[in-house]
């Protein structure tokens, strides 16, 4: 009675094992920017909700952001880079931003992000 081995060679192992490990290392390396992006979005979510939005000047919400960006410790973005519009009497804040992400050597990635306080008050 002879048997047949199964299962993966070391080559095998060692190919799944490298591509984890890189999978991982690369979710490392994207998760700040994500983790930054989402601090972005409350800060523009919460000046949505503010009652003194609409009365405020652009110059007033660029300061308004720039004091709850240090808060909660925001480096990519700051007030000067905000679009400021008034849209059917609507005061609308956006933000449009990029950043690039270093993988290894000369390999990057681009990650691109918008937020806005258009649809998101709470009715």
């Amino acid at each position: 009675m002879k048997k047949n081995q199964q299962g993966m060679t070391f080559f095998g192992v060692m190919f799944v094992g490298m591509a984890v490990v890189l999978g991982a290392i690369l979710v490392m390396k994207l998760i700040p920017p994500y983790l930054e992006f989402w601090s972005v979005q409350k800060i523009i979510g919460v000046m949505a909700k503010d009652s003194a939005l609409p009365g405020m000047t652009p110059q007033e919400v660029r300061t308004s952001f720039d004091r709850r960006a240090v808060i909660d410790n925001i480096k990519v973005i700051n007030g000067k880079d905000l679009d400021v519009t008034k849209d059917r009497g609507e005061t609308v804040v956006s933000a449009e931003y990029s950043v690039t992400v270093p993988v290894a050597g000369n390999l990057s990635a681009l990650i691109e992000f918008k937020a806005s306080t258009q649809g998101s008050k709470s009715q």
